[in-house]
């Protein structure tokens, strides 16, 4: 049977910039199997978004070979810029040098490197869905509940 792999994201900041905090929820056949979370002290929320999902795939390719193990992935987050960026902008960023299509220099160039050297090691299988924030969708309320519990306290929330 193929494992279905599901991440769940989401990130936050206290002042934007200020303290900020991303969680993780990680689920394989709709059982949680683990959650993530960290902080900065001088972040943005788009960045923890970004870190999310950077830290999420890094897991996952860690923990899974994804070569010998048959799994599908799918990433969902309530994020606008991560999703637009993974879906859409990022090929023209590469393409141009990492201007936008302004000729400026992409904000967190050196996040969305990392993001699409993960992406690069599943070769392209990842599905990504946008989720509803603040919807109480369980598993995206609870990648809420640790990135901002990061953010405020940095340390783990218990469930």
């Amino acid at each position: 049977m193929n494992k279905i792999i599901e991440i769940y994201t989401d990130g936050s900041s206290l002042g934007n910039p200020g303290r900020g905090g991303y969680g993780v929820v990680i689920t394989e056949n709709d059982k949680v199997v683990d959650e993530l979370g960290g902080y900065e002290k001088d972040t943005t929320n788009n960045r923890m978004e970004l870190q999310a999902v950077i830290e999420a795939l890094n897991y996952i390719h860690k923990k899974f070979s994804p070569k010998k193990d048959l799994f599908s992935i799918i990433i969902h987050t309530d994020s606008a810029y991560v999703l637009g960026g993974v879906t859409t902008w990022i090929h023209n960023w590469e393409k141009n040098g990492w201007k936008t299509a302004n000729k400026k220099q992409v904000l967190n160039q050196e996040l969305w490197q990392k993001l699409i050297a993960s992406i690069r090691l599943f070769d392209g299988d990842l599905k990504w869905q946008k989720v509803k924030g603040h919807s109480g969708h369980i598993h995206n309320e609870r990648a809420d509940v640790l990135a901002t519990t990061y953010a405020e306290f940095q340390q783990y929330p218990k469930s």
